[in-house]
């Protein structure tokens, strides 16, 4: 018997992997990390489109000590991380 796919599953894709990337935000390791870039998750990810989800995955590949120096602005982002996301991230974690 073969099974026919159904299209709910190419639809909640996208769902899916939000909800893996907020698990991944909520589970940093650190609680500051945790509380920045799970709050930011909760607030963003539902309106981010796929290139703004690869952008954002890619930022989770760096290191806490990384996105600390970019969020209080003791670094700047190197050219590949300095995009509309990080630049979201840091103005959400920093409000005027």
């Amino acid at each position: 018997m073969q099974r026919h796919r159904q299209d709910h599953h190419v639809t909640s894709s996208p769902d899916i992997r939000r909800k893996r990337l907020s698990f991944r935000s909520w589970h940093r390791g650190t609680r500051e990390s945790d509380l920045i870039l799970g709050r930011f998750a909760d607030a963003h990810l539902t309106q981010f489109d796929d290139d703004q989800l690869d952008r954002y995955e890619a930022l989770l590949e760096c290191s806490d000590a990384d996105l600390f120096d970019w969020i209080t602005g003791r670094a700047a982002p190197p050219p590949e991380h300095d995009h509309d996301v990080t630049r979201l991230l840091i103005s959400f974690s920093n409000p005027a």
